[in-house]
Order: C-alpha cells, then sequence, then structure tokens
C-alpha cells in the first residue's frame, strides 16, 4: 500500500511497486523487480501461484469462522450423536430403520420441549426442578377435563395449559416474594405438585382420549411426512430461539444471568422477568403434558413424567448452558436431548437394564459440570489454588 500511494504521489515509475521488501531499495531496482515478478505470474507484482494460495488461506478462513460460529460444544456432540448412531446402528440394524427413528423423535420430543425451556431459565441464573411434575399435573387435567366436558379436546388442552401457567406463575411468585432458592423452591414443588397430580387422579390414569381426532392427530399424525410431535418441537425450538436471540427480552434474560447487579443497576425489573420465566416454563411443561397424554391415551399423575426434570437438566447442561446463568442456546440443547433420546433407545433396543439409562444421565451430567468448572478455571474444592 505504502509503494501504490508513492507512485500516485511522487512520479515514482509504476514498477517500484514490485519491491515490497521495506521500500530500500532504488526505483531502477524496483521497476526490475516489479518487472521480473510480472514476467514470471502474468500480473503486476504477484508472484507465481500466490492468487491460489490467498484463495486457499481464504477458503481455510471461512472454514474457521464456520467452525466457530457452530462451537466447539455443537460440534462435540454431533460427533457423540454419529458415534452412538454408528455403533447402535452396527450392532443392531434395525436401529437405523426409519420406524425406529421415529420412535427415537416422538421420544425426544417431550422432554426436549422441557430442556428447551429449562435452557431459558437457566440462561436467566436460576433452575426448574419441578417441570416433570408439571406435566403429570397437565395430563392428568388434560384427560379428565377432556372425559367431564363430553369429549372437548380444546377445552382439555386449554384447562391444561391453564394449569401449567398457574404452577409457573407460583413457582416464580415463591422464588421472588418468598425470597427462596430457586433450587429448593422449586424441589419443593415437585413434591407439591407431584401430590396434586396423584390426588385429581387418586393415583390412577385418567380418562381415554384415543378415539379423539385431535389429540389422534397430535399422537400420531403428519404434515409434509414429519410426524406433528417434530413439528410441535421445531415451532417451539424456533420461537424460543427468536425471543432469546432477536429480542430486547432475550438480552435481559442473558443480562440477568450473567449478572443481575448490573442488570438491576441497567433498570431491568429481575423479579418480572422471573416470574415471566417460570410461567413460561409452566407452559411449555404443560404442552409436553398434553403430548404426553396424546401419546399414551390416557392421563398420567406420575407414569412417563417422572425423572424428565433430570433429562432437561442434563441436556441443557451438555448443550452448553452455564449452570450459573447468562450462557447457552437452543442448538446445543436440542443436540444433547438428540443424542440422551439415541442413548436411551439403543440401550433399550440392545436389551440393556433401563436403570442403566439413569446411571448414563446421571454421568453425563457430572461430565458436563466438570468441563464447565474447568474452562471456567475454578479449583478443586478443598485444595490449595
Amino acid at each position: 500500500m505504502n509503494a501504490n500511494t508513492a507512485t500516485a504521489g511522487g512520479g515514482v515509475p509504476e514498477g517500484a511497486a514490485g519491491d515490497t521488501t521495506g521500500g530500500t531499495g532504488s526505483a531502477t531496482e524496483g521497476a526490475a523487480t516489479g518487472g521480473k515478478s510480472a514476467g514470471a505470474s502474468g500480473t503486476s507484482g504477484i508472484p507465481a501461484g500466490a492468487d491460489q494460495v490467498g484463495a486457499a488461506a481464504g477458503r481455510g478462513e471461512r472454514i474457521w469462522l464456520l467452525l466457530r460460529s457452530v462451537g466447539g460444544q455443537n460440534l462435540g456432540l454431533t460427533g457423540a450423536l454419529v458415534l452412538v448412531l454408528t455403533l447402535f446402528g452396527w450392532l443392531n440394524p434395525a436401529y437405523l430403520t426409519w420406524a425406529n427413528i421415529k420412535v427415537i423423535g416422538d421420544a425426544v420430543t417431550i422432554s426436549g420441549l422441557l430442556a428447551l425451556v429449562q435452557t431459558v431459565v437457566i440462561i436467566c441464573g436460576a433452575l426448574d426442578i419441578s417441570v416433570g411434575s408439571q406435566v403429570g399435573v397437565a395430563s392428568v387435567v388434560s384427560a379428565m377435563v377432556f372425559t367431564s366436558t363430553g369429549g372437548n379436546a380444546l377445552l382439555g388442552i386449554a384447562a391444561a395449559l391453564g394449569a401449567g401457567l398457574l404452577a409457573g406463575l407460583l413457582n416464580g411468585a415463591v422464588i421472588v416474594f418468598g425470597r427462596v432458592n430457586p433450587v429448593i423452591a422449586t424441589l419443593a414443588t415437585l413434591a407439591a405438585y407431584k401430590g396434586v397430580a396423584q390426588l385429581l387422579s387418586k393415583g390412577a390414569a385418567q380418562g381415554y382420549v384415543s378415539n379423539d381426532d385431535v389429540f389422534v392427530f397430535l399422537a400420531n399424525g403428519s404434515i409434509a411426512g414429519i410426524p406433528v410431535l417434530l413439528w410441535v418441537l421445531a415451532a417451539v425450538t424456533l420461537a424460543i430461539h427468536l425471543l432469546l436471540k432477536s429480542t430486547d427480552i432475550g438480552r435481559n434474560i442473558y443480562a440477568i444471568g450473567g449478572n443481575d447487579t448490573a442488570a438491576r443497576l441497567a433498570g431491568i425489573d429481575i423479579n418480572k422477568y422471573l416470574i415471566a420465566v417460570y410461567g413460561l416454563a409452566g407452559v411449555v411443561a404443560a404442552g409436553a403434558g398434553v403430548l404426553l397424554t396424546a401419546r399414551t391415551g390416557f392421563g398420567h399423575p406420575v407414569s412417563g413424567s417422572e425423572g424428565l426434570e433430570l433429562k432437561a437438566i442434563t441436556a441443557a447442561a451438555l448443550g452448553g448452558c452455564l449452570l450459573a446463568g447468562g450462557k447457552g442456546g437452543v442448538g446445543g440443547t436440542l443436540l444433547a436431548i438428540t443424542l440422551l433420546g439415541a442413548l436411551d433407545n439403543g440401550l433399550t433396543v440392545q436389551g440393556v437394564n433401563p436403570f442403566w439409562q439413569n446411571v448414563a444421565q446421571g454421568a453425563l451430567l457430572v461430565v458436563a459440570v466438570v468441563i464447565q468448572k474447568r474452562r471456567a478455571g475454578e479449583r478443586a474444592v478443598g485444595l490449595p489454588t
């Protein structure tokens, strides 16, 4: 750039631009150098092959930027998912059939909805351990209202979503106004909501929805060859992604989780956001409860929903959500819950004791937290710095 500037302003011969080694040679030497380079490459002052090298470097830089945008965490999850699919597909060819892939997708939908909304809660710097019990309440309510109204599916679904919203807002209110730690508060409501579901249903499955067109469509219908359950998961994924990445609300949620003191000084109403986030969690959990009712044909107070909270938290942590808050996204969570679903299904297909699934989930959660702590540079508890 300096040589070209000199040419324009001081009458230095055009060939002088060929001297790019520091500008210490004469103009004549520069002209000779420029001429030699031009003869070798066909372009003035550019060595032979430099354009190919530059193009390759440009492609390499674009690939590197793409990999950075995807993220090392997501690449690792993708690799692990491919490994799991390959391993179980090799062990049992039936594993990779379309019928079994649909089974994995159906199972992933319910736990995936909870993992996605758990991602929002964790980014906000909190935690919701009660989502599994909220699924049970919503499942029972949807089936019981459906039955009591003479088979009105829409009323049953609306009642379930309303119950989920109420449960979520109650969680937020206990945390905000009772000043209770989110873990303790939702641990308490985990037991409380489970008891509510059992009281409403008298501990037994309620209703029968498999003869209703709406519930059958939710459970077994498809659009463009893709199951409705996966369309629901995709729609919620897109909505939460846009909320977090494209709105002021999402940016404020990240700010609260990253540094609540700074967020408060910036004028963000943290209490309002916490209550709203838990309300959102309740609604999405209720939607998962409705899908559970549609899939099984009955409203279940516990069966089908127990343990979902652990799976949701594990998926969010594996997906890159910092449990301290302020970091995470739906892409990693979706990959993680798909990995967990593929692993659970593979173990089932191989006839492995299902209790090992809980062992695997617990181990993966520990691994995810250890990785987070290592990346944060935190010292081990009780050991010198």
